[in-house]
């Protein structure tokens, strides 16, 4: 608001407090979390007040992803994800979304890879049942305070991504790298190639691992320029500088366990993305029989 000084000069009055310090407005529970989460900076604190908030109903969807993000940030990530699946029925329809988004970091950071491939498999699902983004295009997403827009496309891909790491950290590189591979042709950017490469290298196929590097290299992708895609691509060069070729016939890597209608519906989907028609994209019509059968 604007005020009056003496002698006619306009003033701009500070905004209010919780507009200052980002916190939503009133004096409840969930406020109070809030308020010692980003003004007194006591993370310990905000949990058990959180609680509080969680046990008085007091915006139940926010207080419990809030509570489990500063629980991962506290190295208490085990609670975290026992947290939301036990409180996860009081919140509504539309937290379910952001709460498996916490949940697939949560499942990272405890290294439980099995329950993260699932939950990734689960979020694809809804995709190819139009469930995600109630069956529209695009969504608002918030992070840090700011709103921006995403589509499903990069939703999908960067699903895929998530899931080539996990199936990275289980030594499966063959199904990582033909997830990546989907990935890159529906959304490319320099952090999936990089993975790609690292899959790519794991298998001994040396020239393709430096052909996807040289794309990251030449700033072909989006993200090529980022500081840390600089240091990884300049970390990966170094690497394949000091790899020799090896007999394939010895390398024994993990099969592809990936079932054919799932490597099917991702064929198509890159060759035919196309608007909704009605709640499921054309692609997910062809491989909706197989939906219970897939697997990564």
């Amino acid at each position: 608001m604007k005020s009056l000084r003496k002698g006619g000069e306009v003033s701009q009055d500070p905004p209010p407090y919780h507009v200052l310090h980002k916190l939503p407005p009133g004096d409840s529970p969930y406020v109070r979390a809030k308020h010692v989460q980003l003004v007194e900076k006591d993370p310990e604190a905000a949990i058990v007040l959180f609680w509080k908030a969680i046990n008085a109903g007091d915006r139940v969807d926010s207080a419990l992803k809030d509570m489990a993000i500063v629980m991962k940030q506290q190295d208490r990530a085990e609670e975290a994800i026992e947290a939301i699946m036990s409180f996860r029925d009081r919140c509504s329809k539309q937290a379910q979304e952001s709460l498996d988004n916490v949940l697939i970091d949560l499942y990272k950071k405890c290294g439980r890879m099995e329950e993260q491939i699932e939950l990734l498999k689960r979020k694809l699902r809804m995709i190819y049942q139009g469930e995600a983004f109630n069956g529209k295009l695009t969504k608002t997403a918030r992070s840090h305070g700011r709103k921006f827009q995403v589509t499903i496309k990069k939703e999908t891909s960067r699903i895929l991504g998530n899931l080539g790491w996990a199936y990275m950290q289980q030594g499966n590189n063959v199904a990582a790298e033909v997830v990546y591979r989907k990935a890159q042709i529906i959304d490319p950017d320099a952090n999936k190639a990089c993975n790609l490469c690292l899959c790519l290298i794991r298998q001994a196929r040396y020239a393709e691992a430096q052909s996807v590097l040289d794309e990251v290299l030449q700033g072909k992708l989006s993200g090529s320029d980022d500081d840390k895609s600089k240091t990884r691509a300049g970390e990966l060069l170094q690497e394949l500088k000091t790899c020799q070729p090896i007999d394939l016939s010895s390398n024994h890597s993990l099969g592809l366990n990936i079932e054919d209608a799932f490597l099917e519906g991702l064929d198509q989907l890159v060759k035919h993305w196309t608007p909704l028609r009605s709640r499921r994209l054309p692609i997910f019509e062809e491989i909706s029989p197989y939906r219970d059968q897939l697997a990564c």
